[in-house]
């Protein structure tokens, strides 16, 4: 019988370097998707927000592809959007 996606990663998160990387991304992963959803719940293109935000388009490229960005470059895109911005720590 072969395992699921959640069994494999259960069994890794027992690995300490494993789980570190792990979270990280998925936090990652978290903030794009995020950025992602209210953009397109804006109705706005990435340009058409980048320019609302003064940023170029390609950093909401790039955040929403996974890469990291600033705090203030996450605060001037949502205040693009008339959003606030929230972190959380859990």
């Amino acid at each position: 019988m072969s395992k699921s996606i959640d069994d494999v990663i259960q069994e890794k998160m027992k690995n300490p370097e494993f789980k570190k990387a792990f979270e990280k991304d998925m936090a990652q992963f978290s903030s794009s998707v995020a950025l992602l959803k209210a953009r397109e719940d804006a109705g706005l293109t990435q340009r058409e927000l980048a320019e609302k935000a003064g940023v170029p388009q390609s950093t909401v490229a790039r955040i929403e592809r996974g890469y990291s960005t600033s705090t203030k470059t996450l605060s001037k895109l949502a205040s693009a959007m008339n959003k606030t911005m929230r972190i959380v720590i859990s």
